[in-house]
């Protein structure tokens, strides 16, 4: 263990000092095929220092594991929503803000290749009353809201699509790896789930607990995953350890 961490090995080829997500963190990026997460997307730190979303279906095939779990985007919004710049007493989550944050969401998820821009911006805006549902806010009162959405939803098919190239390439040569499962149907999970546990809980670490915690909702996020828990943990950890080791503030990379 003691040299594992003193050569800041990678957990999965046990590379000495070539860390997945470590390589690339401090740069601007690009798509290099080869690279480590890190440099897929630009600083790996800066898409899931916002905190990462979460994805539906994350086992049960590429459509639907590439649509975000409206549910819990919208339980996320409604802990988040009171303390933006933009939050008004006068009008509530559910009836006014939840239509905004929503349609933020299907914006993203419908313009996979678009950034949100002014061209973008005078698109949506038009066709924001035919989406609002019972919201009372005028488009300049839920511009806020859906351009959060739109950035949240950004950020977690980045970090996803950077975490997914990367495992895809290099899971089968983990320890734990079995070649009775998919990358797709059975890994796949596990390694989001690591990714998304990690940014949402930037002041623990694994220990004991945590992995309890972790393994009791396994079964709430495997989607059509085979590997039990037992088996999906260490993936799990994997991943959690390499975003940990990407966050920034993690300048020696050490995950701590």
């Amino acid at each position: 263990m003691k040299d594992s961490n003193d050569m800041n090995r990678d957990p999965i080829t046990h590379a000495p000092g070539s860390h997945p997500v470590g390589v690339g963190v401090g740069g601007v990026g690009g798509a290099a095929v080869g690279a480590g997460i890190g440099a897929l997307f630009g600083p790996i730190g800066m898409l899931v220092g916002g905190v990462v979303g979460t994805l539906a279906g994350a086992g049960a095939g590429k459509e639907l594991a590439e649509r975000i779990d409206p549910t819990g985007e919208s339980e996320y919004w409604r802990n988040e929503y009171s303390k933006r710049p933009y939050a008004d007493s006068n009008f509530s989550y559910d009836t006014d803000y939840e239509p905004a944050y929503h349609y933020g969401t299907s914006i993203r998820t419908q313009y996979r290749d678009r950034s949100w821009d002014d061209t973008l911006e005078q698109e949506i805006r038009s066709d924001w009353d035919n989406n609002r549902g019972t919201s009372r806010l005028s488009w300049e009162q839920a511009r806020g809201a859906v351009a959060d959405a739109f950035d949240r939803a950004d950020r977690t098919y980045r970090t996803y699509d950077a975490t997914d190239s990367y495992y895809r390439d290099h899971y089968s040569n983990a320890e734990y790896y079995r070649p009775e499962h998919d990358f797709d149907a059975d890994y796949r999970p596990a390694y989001r789930y690591g990714t998304q546990a990690r940014s949402l809980n930037p002041d623990r670490t694994w220990d004991s607990s945590l992995e309890s915690e972790l393994g009791n909702r396994w079964d709430h996020v495997r989607g059509t995953s085979k590997l039990e828990w037992n088996d999906a943990k260490q993936a799990v950890k994997d991943a959690w350890h390499n975003i940990e080791r990407a966050l920034p503030g993690d300048a020696d990379r050490d995950g701590r």
